[in-house]
């Protein structure tokens, strides 16, 4: 097959999509398919531009060689923007737009905004392109974290209080402290603080606000934290085996998260069995109250007091390296990952 995969983006995750989307392009090559890696934003480096999307998928080309590792930081979107000719006035770059058409499937390996919140999985559906992962409409509801968090808690899935400030609006602290402040809409934890205190809240909610116009303030919960991988690949969802991340600072950070050797993770969880049993079931309820299609990550805390868990988000777009919580746990499920890219790419077929 002829496979696209997409990457890069404006979001704060665009660093974190191009490790992901080599991953991806790689193993497809391993499987024997023809694969194009592109940036969705900057698109088609000029020398490719006017060819035909058969001779760019004929030609040896290494579509991941400009690809490097992941920063301490999240990148500069500004300088990114700088680099595409303003010519272009829309998300897609020079030529994606063909390329998309011209495929048999496109792999969406975008994280955050654009790539993430249903805006490129509404385009596609308007244009007939099959792509992978969930539809634009349960993206949307899943990269906004309050409106998913009110359909979780209406559904009977526990999450922690909290409430939402919109830009503009009093920031007044009634949580209390310690508090966790983040972005509405985001991911890789950017524009994440976690506050002990006034002066870490306002410029935490400085931060998150500089990044969003709505920011999310909900009470801190000691604890170990999971995640689970979400499937209905055989018709009904079906929770993965559940990993526990255990990172080196206070809380599962940007830099935990991307930088080697920051964060323990184990997989299978070490968890009694009625506690694996209930968190997966309330992962899998919860990829139905979200209405979740093909597969997605879904983040729990179990409180260190009593052992209560609580579900903190879910994730359309996971991360899709090797390393990765979603391959790990596709991995103690005895799924290998360029498997695991076909069961992905296959399910959007059907």
């Amino acid at each position: 097959m002829n496979i696209l995969v997409l990457a890069g983006g404006i979001s704060t995750e665009r660093d974190v999509s191009f490790v992901t989307g080599r991953c991806i392009y790689e193993a497809l090559k391993r499987k024997g398919h023809r694969a194009i890696l592109i940036d969705a934003y900057l698109g088609l480096p000029k020398e490719y531009l006017g060819k035909s999307s058969a001779e760019l998928y004929e030609e040896d080309i290494d579509w991941a060689a400009h690809v490097s590792g992941i920063s301490e930081d999240a990148p500069d979107i500004e300088s990114i923007k700088a680099l595409r000719d303003p010519e272009y006035k829309g998300f897609m770059g020079p030529g994606v737009i063909d390329l998309c058409r011209d495929s048999d499937v496109v792999f969406n390996g975008m994280h955050g905004e654009n790539g993430e919140n249903g805006r490129l999985q509404a385009y596609l559906d308007l244009e007939g392109i099959r792509y992978t992962g969930t539809d634009y409409a349960s993206s949307a509801i899943c990269m906004n974290k309050q409106l998913s968090k009110e359909l979780l808690a209406y559904n009977g899935i526990p999450v922690p209080k909290g409430t939402i400030i919109h830009k503009g609006e009093d920031t007044t602290n009634t949580v209390g402290y310690p508090c966790v402040v983040k972005v509405c809409a985001g991911g890789s934890s950017v524009g994440v603080s976690l506050c002990h205190n006034k002066e870490e809240y306002d410029k935490g909610i400085a931060d998150a606000l500089a990044l969003d116009n709505d920011v999310i303030v909900e009470e801190y919960i000691k604890g170990r934290e999971f995640s689970v991988c979400v499937t209905d690949w055989s018709g009904q969802p079906k929770a993965l085996p559940i990993i526990e991340i255990a990172p080196g600072g206070e809380f599962y950070d940007y830099k935990c998260k991307y930088q080697a050797g920051a964060t323990v993770e184990t997989c299978p969880a070490d968890l009694a069995a009625n506690k694996t049993a209930e968190m997966s079931a309330l992962a899998e309820r919860g990829f139905k109250a979200l209405k979740l299609h093909s597969y997605a990550r879904l983040d729990f805390l179990m409180k260190e007091e009593d052992g209560s868990l609580y579900c903190l988000e879910a994730n359309t777009l996971p991360g899709m390296t090797p390393t990765s919580l979603v391959p790990q746990e596709a991995k103690a499920a005895g799924i290998e990952f360029d498997d695991l890219c076909i069961k992905i790419v296959e399910n959007a077929l059907r």
